[in-house]
């Protein structure tokens, strides 16, 4: 199946030839200064490095890493790669020393492109010895064994390489909640198929323009913004940093664009903070007024020209999908994993049913197995974890399906709809089972919460460890408990008795990527959470009903 479609190289060469002086991609370099790179430079100059790549004499498909925050290079670096006949492995940009050295021993690395990073004296000790270091045009401060400038002296390589279907493209580091990372395999089949189908799918084109901004080292950023513009031809935009992101977002005005739901969520809050919720809800509501108001909030916002606004990763509160469109933009949830190129679901537009994510994409079966777990089956299907055979056999059935890991069920027209993770069911001391997702759920659409992890494993009822947005930090206390108290009511008479949470805990720090809370993509370790709670938990057990804060 994979080998019908044309495949990632292929696709540039033809992108290449097409237009070879249209910008593929525009680069901040700080000071409102930008770089634009056409289809032909990019091409000169990953036929340059890809040639110095070659003077290695490497064993055709090494490792050769990729360390960098999104950019404009980031990208070169992946096709000259390709081209020289390996195999790129892309690293988070803010893993520690002892993370960085992990996946490069793993993978074999023999090489690593270095770009922009926030604290690269902090990880540059993880580059384990004879690893030949590359810095990228937008690099930090430090000493490399080659410069960019060095490869761009080499002649490019004459050839056009077209790697086989079968040939592996990349390793895909997981981010993982616990323990070494796996690193997913991916062939240029997985990616063709993925790439071709999913363009097809959205009617993507190269008058489209996209806002890169969430790591390229995940699977989604790598489907939605490189592989999608190779097949497109759509316009790359790169945002310069968190600070500067408003700014790039409108220079970009992409057409479609791609977020977790805490960036959606942080959108909202964002125009919330110029205006009252309810004054915006009251404008919304008029005729004729509400679709102007809609339309100013979302070009404040550079969102006035998304076609596609698509969001992944975790579940979207139904409230901020209503919210959205009442602006006028109509979300659409996807699911997928890195083992199948978060190439799975999503909802087609106008076909949206409350609850429920949508519908398997073209090429994509699934089924649902007799303990209730979502299997899935497609040409985007890992070809399974580097050197991992048994992990590998735990993730795929026999007969090709794999294992998402998500409880689910189908309704008649196909959707899909998620209820929980089939390895996240905890039991409490009464012996009762508790899916902590679905529960989660229902919280996180309260304007006040911005995380929230249910625990209860060994406990005599769950209970709601919350951490508060910054609408909710700004209420008055007693304000705040009062709504919260009442959440907790209404939630309670939603659930089975055995559900019911016991109280919402409201803890001081606000977890993330940097305290070790979230994976570098947003998802809350589980584990971590209980483990630096868990020592309260008898004291906040034997609080009754309440919301109350953590001493």
């Amino acid at each position: 199946m994979a080998s019908a479609v044309r495949l990632p190289l292929e696709a540039f060469f033809a992108r290449e030839s097409l237009h070879p002086n249209k910008v593929y991609m525009t680069q901040p370099l700080g000071n409102g200064q930008i770089e634009q790179l056409t289809w032909s430079e990019v091409g000169e100059q990953a036929r340059r490095a890809a040639s110095w790549l070659r003077s290695l004499e490497l064993e055709p498909g090494s490792r050769i890493a990729i360390i960098s925050k999104n950019c404009a290079h980031w990208i070169v670096t992946d096709l000259a790669i390709w081209m020289a006949g390996h195999v790129s492995v892309p690293l988070y940009p803010n893993l520690t020393a002892e993370s960085v050295r992990q996946v490069l021993e793993h993978a074999e690395v023999r090489a690593a492109f270095i770009g922009k990073l926030d604290d690269w004296p902090a990880m540059a000790p993880g580059v384990p010895e004879g690893v030949v270091t590359v810095s990228l045009p937008l690099h930090p401060h430090g000493r490399f064994d080659r410069t960019w400038q060095d490869l761009q002296a080499c002649a490019p390589i004459q050839d056009t390489p077209r790697p086989a279907a079968e040939q592996l493209a990349t390793i895909i580091y997981t981010s993982g909640t616990t323990g070494m990372p796996k690193g997913v395999m991916h062939s240029f089949g997985n990616f063709g198929f993925t790439a071709s189908h999913a363009t097809e799918l959205f009617g993507v084109d190269q008058s489209d323009r996209v806002l890169s901004y969430l790591p390229l080292c995940h699977v989604a950023e790598r489907m939605f913004v490189e592989l999608n513009s190779l097949y497109s031809g759509l316009s790359v935009y790169f945002a310069e940093s968190l600070d500067t992101f408003l700014a790039d977002l409108r220079r970009a005005r992409p057409t479609v664009l791609f977020g977790v739901p805490r960036i959606w969520t942080k959108f909202q809050m964002g125009v919330y903070s110029k205006m009252p919720a309810k004054r915006l809800d009251l404008l919304l509501s008029i005729p004729l007024l509400g679709r102007l108001v809609g339309r100013k909030v979302l070009r404040g916002l550079g969102l006035d020209a998304v076609r596609y606004g698509l969001s992944g990763a975790a579940p979207v509160p139904e409230t901020l999908l209503n919210w959205y469109r009442r602006l006028g933009l109509e979300l659409q949830e996807v699911y997928g994993m890195t083992e199948n190129c978060g190439y799975s679901h999503v909802c087609r537009p106008g076909k949206f049913k409350q609850g429920w994510i949508g519908q398997n994409n073209p090429g994509v079966e699934v089924r649902i197995s007799e303990e209730g777990e979502v299997l899935v089956r497609s040409g985007a299907t890992m070809q399974g974890y580097f050197k991992e055979p048994g992990k590998t056999a735990e993730a795929m059935t026999a007969d090709g399906f794999l294992r998402t890991g998500d409880k689910g069920e189908q309704d008649g027209e196909g959707n899909l709809r998620l209820t929980g993770r089939i390895k996240e069911i905890f039991k409490t001391s009464k012996g009762k089972y508790v899916a902590p997702a679905p529960i989660e759920n229902r919280l996180a659409v309260h304007s006040h919460i911005e995380q929230v992890c249910v625990v209860g494993d060994g406990l005599p009822q769950p209970m709601a460890l919350c951490v508060l947005s910054e609408t909710g930090r700004k209420q008055p206390r007693e304000q705040l408990e009062g709504s919260l108290k009442r959440l907790l009511d209404e939630i309670n008479q939603e659930l089975d008795k055995h559900e019911r949470l016991h109280s919402l805990v409201l803890v001081p720090e606000v977890w993330a990527v940097d305290n070790g809370f979230l994976t570098p993509t947003l998802k809350i370790k589980r584990a971590i959470v209980e483990g630096t709670y868990s020592p309260h938990f008898q004291a906040w057990g034997s609080r009754s009903g309440e919301v109350f804060w953590q001493e």
